[in-house]
């Protein structure tokens, strides 16, 4: 039992480690979100359009997995991810959550 834990927890461990987005793959990959998202996804071109530098990796992962299997609705960004592959998803998140974000915090 204690070796199936364990190649378990290696199989885990070895899948986030190849799954791992590519920041600069994903910076060369991003000029169809500037279109909405503004360079470096920190410039929205309308208030419909969230800012993604900054923001955390594991949330726009699972954001644009969610637009491509249809869990999440939004018939322009349906479009956008239609031909990603998981890996391009993933450089994409790197590169956005490696942005320096202008999200503030006002009290």
């Amino acid at each position: 039992m204690k070796r199936l834990v364990v190649f378990a927890l290696a199989a885990c461990f070895a899948a986030q480690a190849h799954a791992a987005g590519d920041a600069a793959s994903g910076k060369q990959k991003s000029q169809a979100c500037a279109a909405c998202h503004g360079a470096g996804g920190n410039a929205p071109t309308g208030p419909d359009f969230p800012r993604l530098a900054g923001q955390h990796y594991d949330y726009l992962l699972k954001t644009l997995r969610d637009y491509k299997s249809g869990a999440r609705k939004n018939p322009v960004m349906s479009g956008q991810v239609s031909g990603l592959s998981t890996q391009d998803m993933a450089d994409l998140a790197a590169y956005f959550a490696n942005e320096k974000g202008a999200l503030h915090v006002t009290r």
